[in-house]
């Protein structure tokens, strides 16, 4: 079992026999690093890997496994994808309009790579929810056009570098374009709908919050929302029965389950953080956070969650609310704002805010270096600007 604890994934079978001999005690007192003769064989069981997932990669930094949040550029100032086991908090923009597009680019990803999605709302029924998920691109369809809604929007390069800042030239350059079907990160396009086929042949569940409402309810003194329990309770059915908290080993071929939560907060959802400041539920929202990531850190998960963060009066609860999130991005729309009519911000229809960059295997947060980002949505892609310079999509 010692052997076993002290294998790493790049020795390969040659840190496992290391580590056997080692604790073989001293019958030969003879240590592998003198051994001349042929390595004895270990079974592959032996030596821990990491899990070969469709849709996955490893960190570069800290080894954990990533998920793309659909958006490659988005992947990137994350610091390569969002990690299985965390939550991503999409603070929603004002009316709502760009983030229900982050939120469906998760779940698109899903779809593509095969994996297992779990769609929660009070307002959409997430069969509609799915209907209305973007077309992927694929290959030479997605170099076509690539170039034909970025190409219109070139701005000459003597006018790029006078609008840069000079820390942005030392930047490494970034190579936008289409990405592989096979890579990690995929494009959409917000002009069409995904195929029938691809969403018939996915699996997916889904919670549809006016459809769990009984008409009598049993009150138990409980400070989770009758809202929030239901769908912890689903949540962890889903999780357990299929296997994906790792409790059946029996099952070779491992999956993903992305999960998506729309307008969490909101009254819809029966909590009344956003109508008063000294709410009767304060306690309800944080707790549904704490326990869920509890579910997300034990299982082969990744949470996407939307919450109208504007509309919540206590600060209180948005900063413990951050705090229980793993990774946190801010949505500012300029739609109804002064910022609309600015000149300086005429190419932009918002700033994107990452607002925390989740520590794993770390003590400390890492920070993105990048702050002043905006976002556009075009024709058929929707791109995140720092700058001057656009990356809808990168290559890494």
């Amino acid at each position: 079992m010692a052997a076993a604890a002290t294998c790493g994934t790049s020795a390969g079978n040659k840190g496992c026999t290391a580590a056997a001999a080692a604790a073989a005690g001293g019958k030969n007192n003879v240590t592998s690093f003198q051994r001349k003769g042929p390595r004895a064989s270990v079974p592959d069981s032996g030596c821990a890997r990491l899990v070969s997932i469709a849709g996955t990669r490893p960190s570069v930094r800290n080894g954990q496994l990533l998920v793309s949040t659909g958006l490659p550029a988005l992947d990137q100032l994350l610091g390569g994808g969002l990690a299985v086991g965390t939550v991503l908090l999409i603070e929603e923009d004002k009316y709502n309009i760009y983030s229900s597009l982050l939120f469906k680019y998760f779940l698109a990803e899903g779809v593509i790579n095969g994996h297992t999605l779990l769609v929660a709302s009070a307002k959409e029924d997430p069969a509609d929810i799915l209907q209305e998920l973007p077309a992927p691109l694929l290959d030479d369809n997605c170099k076509k056009d690539f170039d034909e809604d970025v190409g219109n929007h070139k701005t000459p390069e003597s006018n790029i570098k006078m609008k840069i800042a000079w820390r942005y030239q030392l930047l490494p350059k970034m190579e936008p374009g289409p990405v592989s079907s096979s890579r990690f990160g995929h494009y959409y396009d917000l002009s069409k709908r995904m195929p029938q086929e691809l969403i018939e042949t996915s699996k997916w569940h889904g919670f549809f919050f006016p459809e769990k409402l009984s008409p009598t309810l049993n009150i138990e003194p409980c400070s989770l929302t009758h809202g929030y329990i239901k769908l912890l309770q689903f949540i962890q059915n889903v999780i357990y029965e299929e296997g994906f908290d790792g409790s059946n080993p029996q099952k070779k071929q491992k999956n993903i389950l992305r999960i998506g939560i729309q307008n969490l907060g909101s009254p819809l959802w029966g909590d009344d953080i956003c109508c008063t400041e000294n709410c009767d539920n304060s306690h309800s929202l944080t707790k549904f956070l704490y326990v869920l990531r509890g579910l997300l850190r034990t299982s082969l998960s990744a949470c996407i969650i939307t919450m109208p963060t504007h509309l919540i009066q206590n600060k209180a609860i948005i900063a413990r609310v951050t705090n229980l999130s793993d990774t946190v991005v801010g949505l500012e729309s300029f739609i109804g704002s002064e910022r609309e009519t600015n000149p300086l911000y005429k190419d932009y229809h918002g700033l994107i805010h990452i607002r925390q960059i989740p520590r794993l295997n770390n003590l400390i947060y890492d920070v993105s270096d990048v702050k002043d980002l905006a976002f556009k949505l075009k024709r058929k892609l929707f791109t995140i600007e720092f700058g001057g310079e656009t990356f809808p999509n990168v290559k890494i």
